[in-house]
Protein backbone atom coordinates (compact mmCIF):
# COMPACT_ATOMS: atom_id res chain seq x y z
CA UNK A 1 0.00 0.00 0.00
CA UNK A 2 1.18 3.52 -0.82
CA UNK A 3 0.11 6.43 1.35
CA UNK A 4 0.78 10.16 1.45
CA UNK A 5 0.11 11.89 4.75
CA UNK A 6 -0.38 15.64 4.62
CA UNK A 7 2.48 16.17 2.18
CA UNK A 8 3.69 19.56 0.96
CA UNK A 9 6.15 20.00 -1.91
CA UNK A 10 8.00 23.27 -2.48
CA UNK A 11 9.75 24.50 -5.60
CA UNK A 12 11.97 27.20 -4.09
CA UNK A 13 9.49 29.57 -2.40
CA UNK A 14 6.42 28.27 -4.24
CA UNK A 15 4.26 25.49 -2.82
CA UNK A 16 3.32 23.20 -5.71
CA UNK A 17 1.46 20.78 -3.43
CA UNK A 18 0.01 21.77 -0.07
CA UNK A 19 -1.11 19.40 2.70
CA UNK A 20 -2.41 16.60 0.45
CA UNK A 21 -3.21 13.09 1.70
CA UNK A 22 -3.85 10.01 -0.42
CA UNK A 23 -4.09 6.28 0.25
CA UNK A 24 -3.74 3.74 -2.57
CA UNK A 25 -4.80 0.32 -1.31
CA UNK A 26 -4.63 -3.01 -3.19
CA UNK A 27 -7.24 -3.49 -5.93
CA UNK A 28 -7.90 0.24 -6.04
CA UNK A 29 -7.59 2.76 -8.86
CA UNK A 30 -7.37 6.42 -7.83
CA UNK A 31 -7.76 9.16 -10.43
CA UNK A 32 -6.24 12.61 -9.85
CA UNK A 33 -8.07 15.34 -11.74
CA UNK A 34 -7.61 19.09 -11.91
CA UNK A 35 -6.73 22.00 -14.21
CA UNK A 36 -3.23 22.65 -15.49
CA UNK A 37 -0.92 23.77 -12.68
CA UNK A 38 -3.00 22.09 -9.98
CA UNK A 39 0.01 20.06 -8.76
CA UNK A 40 -1.12 16.67 -10.08
CA UNK A 41 2.17 15.58 -11.68
CA UNK A 42 4.20 16.95 -8.76
CA UNK A 43 2.11 14.88 -6.36
CA UNK A 44 2.73 11.79 -8.49
CA UNK A 45 6.50 12.39 -8.49
CA UNK A 46 6.45 12.83 -4.71
CA UNK A 47 4.73 9.47 -4.35
CA UNK A 48 7.67 7.86 -6.14
CA UNK A 49 10.33 9.80 -4.27
CA UNK A 50 11.39 11.63 -7.44
CA UNK A 51 10.83 14.99 -5.74
CA UNK A 52 11.49 15.74 -2.11
CA UNK A 53 8.60 16.23 0.29
CA UNK A 54 8.94 19.45 2.30
CA UNK A 55 6.47 18.44 5.00
CA UNK A 56 4.49 15.29 5.73
CA UNK A 57 5.52 11.79 4.69
CA UNK A 58 5.06 9.13 2.03
CA UNK A 59 4.72 5.55 3.29
CA UNK A 60 5.18 2.32 1.34
CA UNK A 61 3.75 -0.71 3.14
CA UNK A 62 3.75 1.30 6.36
CA UNK A 63 7.38 2.44 6.20
CA UNK A 64 8.76 5.84 5.10
CA UNK A 65 9.65 5.73 1.42
CA UNK A 66 13.17 7.03 2.05
CA UNK A 67 14.18 3.96 4.09
CA UNK A 68 13.99 1.79 0.97
CA UNK A 69 16.86 1.45 -1.52
CA UNK A 70 15.92 2.84 -4.94
CA UNK A 71 16.21 -0.66 -6.43
CA UNK A 72 13.58 -1.91 -3.97
CA UNK A 73 11.31 1.06 -4.77
CA UNK A 74 11.69 0.29 -8.50
CA UNK A 75 10.46 -3.26 -7.86
CA UNK A 76 7.40 -2.09 -5.96
CA UNK A 77 6.43 1.14 -7.76
CA UNK A 78 6.22 1.47 -11.54
CA UNK A 79 5.90 4.86 -13.22
CA UNK A 80 4.35 5.79 -16.57
CA UNK A 81 5.45 9.31 -17.49
CA UNK A 82 3.65 11.54 -19.98
CA UNK A 83 6.24 10.92 -22.71
CA UNK A 84 9.28 8.70 -23.04
CA UNK A 85 12.42 10.73 -23.69
CA UNK A 86 14.74 8.77 -25.97
CA UNK A 87 18.15 10.17 -26.86
CA UNK A 88 19.41 7.11 -28.71
CA UNK A 89 17.88 4.30 -30.79
CA UNK A 90 16.58 1.35 -28.77
CA UNK A 91 14.26 -1.44 -29.82
CA UNK A 92 10.85 -1.92 -28.28
CA UNK A 93 11.94 -5.21 -26.72
CA UNK A 94 15.06 -3.62 -25.20
CA UNK A 95 12.97 -0.76 -23.85
CA UNK A 96 10.36 -3.04 -22.28
CA UNK A 97 13.07 -5.30 -20.82
CA UNK A 98 14.35 -2.17 -19.06
CA UNK A 99 11.33 -2.61 -16.79
CA UNK A 100 12.97 -5.80 -15.49
CA UNK A 101 16.21 -4.01 -14.55
CA UNK A 102 15.47 -3.98 -10.82
CA UNK A 103 15.09 -7.79 -10.93
CA UNK A 104 18.21 -8.62 -12.96
CA UNK A 105 21.33 -10.25 -11.58
CA UNK A 106 24.45 -8.38 -10.51
CA UNK A 107 25.76 -8.90 -14.04
CA UNK A 108 22.72 -7.14 -15.50
CA UNK A 109 21.74 -10.04 -17.76
CA UNK A 110 18.09 -10.84 -18.47
CA UNK A 111 16.81 -14.30 -17.69
CA UNK A 112 14.43 -16.41 -19.75
CA UNK A 113 11.71 -15.41 -17.30
CA UNK A 114 12.42 -11.71 -17.94
CA UNK A 115 11.98 -12.24 -21.68
CA UNK A 116 8.77 -14.21 -21.12
CA UNK A 117 7.35 -11.38 -19.00
CA UNK A 118 8.30 -8.82 -21.66
CA UNK A 119 6.66 -10.83 -24.44
CA UNK A 120 3.51 -11.25 -22.36
CA UNK A 121 3.09 -7.52 -21.73
CA UNK A 122 3.78 -6.76 -25.40
CA UNK A 123 0.84 -9.02 -26.26
CA UNK A 124 -1.30 -7.33 -23.60
CA UNK A 125 -0.55 -3.85 -24.98
CA UNK A 126 -1.11 -4.98 -28.59
CA UNK A 127 2.56 -4.51 -29.52
CA UNK A 128 3.31 -8.09 -30.50
CA UNK A 129 5.41 -7.96 -33.67
CA UNK A 130 6.95 -4.61 -32.68
CA UNK A 131 9.87 -6.17 -30.78
CA UNK A 132 12.54 -5.15 -33.31
CA UNK A 133 11.10 -1.71 -34.09
CA UNK A 134 13.01 1.30 -32.81
CA UNK A 135 11.25 3.37 -30.16
CA UNK A 136 12.07 6.65 -31.92
CA UNK A 137 10.33 5.36 -35.05
CA UNK A 138 7.00 4.67 -33.34
CA UNK A 139 3.97 6.91 -33.43
CA UNK A 140 3.07 8.78 -30.26
CA UNK A 141 0.34 6.27 -29.43
CA UNK A 142 2.56 3.24 -30.06
CA UNK A 143 5.29 4.74 -27.91
CA UNK A 144 2.85 5.40 -25.07
CA UNK A 145 1.73 1.76 -25.20
CA UNK A 146 5.38 0.69 -25.01
CA UNK A 147 5.86 2.89 -21.94
CA UNK A 148 2.92 1.17 -20.26
CA UNK A 149 4.29 -2.24 -21.30
CA UNK A 150 7.60 -1.39 -19.62
CA UNK A 151 5.76 -0.47 -16.41
CA UNK A 152 3.69 -3.67 -16.48
CA UNK A 153 6.90 -5.68 -16.98
CA UNK A 154 8.11 -4.61 -13.53
CA UNK A 155 5.32 -6.70 -11.95
CA UNK A 156 5.07 -3.92 -9.38
CA UNK A 157 2.25 -3.66 -6.87
CA UNK A 158 1.83 0.10 -7.29
CA UNK A 159 1.47 1.93 -10.60
CA UNK A 160 1.80 5.71 -10.93
CA UNK A 161 0.52 6.85 -14.31
CA UNK A 162 0.76 10.40 -15.64
CA UNK A 163 -1.66 10.83 -18.54
CA UNK A 164 -1.30 7.18 -19.65
CA UNK A 165 -3.86 7.57 -22.45
CA UNK A 166 -2.20 10.62 -24.05
CA UNK A 167 -1.83 10.20 -27.83
CA UNK A 168 -4.07 7.11 -27.84
CA UNK A 169 -7.22 6.69 -29.89
CA UNK A 170 -10.50 5.84 -28.16
CA UNK A 171 -10.10 2.07 -28.56
CA UNK A 172 -6.59 2.01 -27.12
CA UNK A 173 -7.54 4.39 -24.30
CA UNK A 174 -10.10 1.86 -23.10
CA UNK A 175 -7.67 -1.04 -23.63
CA UNK A 176 -4.93 0.60 -21.61
CA UNK A 177 -7.16 1.44 -18.66
CA UNK A 178 -8.72 -2.04 -18.74
CA UNK A 179 -5.18 -3.45 -18.45
CA UNK A 180 -4.46 -1.27 -15.43
CA UNK A 181 -7.83 -2.12 -13.90
CA UNK A 182 -7.17 -5.81 -14.52
CA UNK A 183 -3.75 -5.69 -12.83
CA UNK A 184 -5.31 -4.11 -9.79
CA UNK A 185 -8.15 -6.61 -9.60
CA UNK A 186 -6.17 -9.80 -10.32
CA UNK A 187 -2.76 -9.02 -8.79
CA UNK A 188 -3.94 -6.92 -5.84
CA UNK A 189 -2.06 -3.94 -7.23
CA UNK A 190 -2.93 -0.26 -6.75
CA UNK A 191 -2.86 2.48 -9.37
CA UNK A 192 -2.80 6.27 -9.14
CA UNK A 193 -3.69 7.87 -12.46
CA UNK A 194 -3.34 11.53 -13.41
CA UNK A 195 -5.76 12.32 -16.21
CA UNK A 196 -7.61 15.21 -17.83
CA UNK A 197 -10.35 12.88 -19.07
CA UNK A 198 -13.01 13.02 -16.38
CA UNK A 199 -15.22 10.49 -18.16
CA UNK A 200 -12.47 7.87 -18.26
CA UNK A 201 -11.82 8.56 -14.57
CA UNK A 202 -15.50 8.12 -13.78
CA UNK A 203 -15.57 4.79 -15.62
CA UNK A 204 -12.40 3.16 -14.27
CA UNK A 205 -11.55 4.76 -10.91
CA UNK A 206 -12.70 3.66 -7.48
CA UNK A 207 -11.88 7.06 -5.99
CA UNK A 208 -11.20 10.52 -7.38
CA UNK A 209 -8.92 13.20 -5.95
CA UNK A 210 -9.94 16.59 -7.30
CA UNK A 211 -7.10 19.14 -7.06
CA UNK A 212 -6.94 22.91 -7.45
CA UNK A 213 -3.96 25.22 -6.84
CA UNK A 214 -1.93 22.45 -5.22
CA UNK A 215 -4.58 21.45 -2.72
CA UNK A 216 -7.01 18.55 -2.40
CA UNK A 217 -10.35 20.14 -3.26
CA UNK A 218 -12.44 16.98 -2.85
CA UNK A 219 -11.87 13.24 -2.62
CA UNK A 220 -14.18 10.25 -2.71
CA UNK A 221 -16.04 7.92 -5.07
CA UNK A 222 -16.69 9.33 -8.58
CA UNK A 223 -20.40 9.83 -7.89
CA UNK A 224 -19.60 12.05 -4.89
CA UNK A 225 -16.78 14.07 -6.46
CA UNK A 226 -17.76 14.45 -10.10
CA UNK A 227 -20.74 16.71 -9.47
CA UNK A 228 -21.74 19.84 -11.43
CA UNK A 229 -21.04 22.08 -8.43
CA UNK A 230 -17.56 20.73 -7.62
CA UNK A 231 -16.47 20.58 -11.26
CA UNK A 232 -17.65 24.15 -11.81
CA UNK A 233 -15.72 25.37 -8.78
CA UNK A 234 -12.53 23.66 -9.91
CA UNK A 235 -12.65 24.20 -13.68
CA UNK A 236 -14.91 27.28 -13.86
CA UNK A 237 -17.01 25.42 -16.40
CA UNK A 238 -20.68 24.56 -16.50
CA UNK A 239 -21.29 20.83 -16.95
CA UNK A 240 -24.18 18.40 -17.06
CA UNK A 241 -23.68 15.17 -15.11
CA UNK A 242 -25.93 12.20 -15.79
CA UNK A 243 -25.53 8.42 -15.58
CA UNK A 244 -23.87 6.40 -18.30
CA UNK A 245 -26.65 4.27 -19.85
CA UNK A 246 -24.65 1.03 -19.55
CA UNK A 247 -22.25 1.32 -16.60
CA UNK A 248 -24.19 3.83 -14.52
CA UNK A 249 -20.98 5.80 -13.90
CA UNK A 250 -21.18 9.61 -13.93
CA UNK A 251 -21.08 11.03 -17.46
CA UNK A 252 -19.85 14.60 -17.76
CA UNK A 253 -20.81 16.88 -20.65
CA UNK A 254 -19.48 20.46 -20.84
CA UNK A 255 -22.06 23.16 -21.53
CA UNK A 256 -20.83 25.74 -24.03
CA UNK A 257 -22.75 28.89 -24.83
CA UNK A 258 -23.84 29.05 -28.44
CA UNK A 259 -22.72 32.13 -30.32
CA UNK A 260 -25.57 34.08 -31.86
Amino acid sequence: MLEARNITVNYDEREAVTDVSLRAAPRQVIAIIGPNGAGKSTLLRALNGSVRVTRGEVLLDGKPLEVYARRVVARRIAVVAQEAELRFPITVMEFVLGGRHAWTSAWGWETEHDVEVARAVLRETELEGFEARLMNELSGGERQRAVLARALATEAKVFLLDEPTANLDLAHQATMLRLVRGRCDKNQAAAVVVTHDVNLAAEFADRVLLMKEGRAFATGPPREVLTPDLLHRVFDLEVIVDAHPISGAPRITPVHELRR
